[in-house]
């Protein structure tokens, strides 16, 4: 496999597949042994940070002003209705 010139590279399918490994949504990292071999790791997370963007999907509405959809996206709220 040949590395592109930003330094990245395809984890083959396979391994996507039986490490859980999947786009956008999972983090990876790169660990060194004693011996200096690296390996590829599923990265542990915490918590899941969800996109505020997300968020304000599933929480507009079609009668929304522009206001309050500005305010829903910089992770402000708006009034009740």
């Amino acid at each position: 496999m040949r590395v592109t010139s930003k330094g990245q590279v395809t984890i083959p399918q396979n391994v996507r597949e039986s490490m859980g490994i999947l786009p956008a949504e999972t983090d990876i990292e790169f660990l060194q042994d004693e011996n200096g071999r690296w390996y590829i790791n599923k990265a542990k997370t915490s918590t899941k940070t969800v996109s505020r963007f997300r968020t304000a999907h599933s929480k507009g509405k079609l009668t929304m002003s522009t206001d309050e959809i500005m305010a829903l996206t910089r992770g402000g709220s708006w009034p009740s209705s």
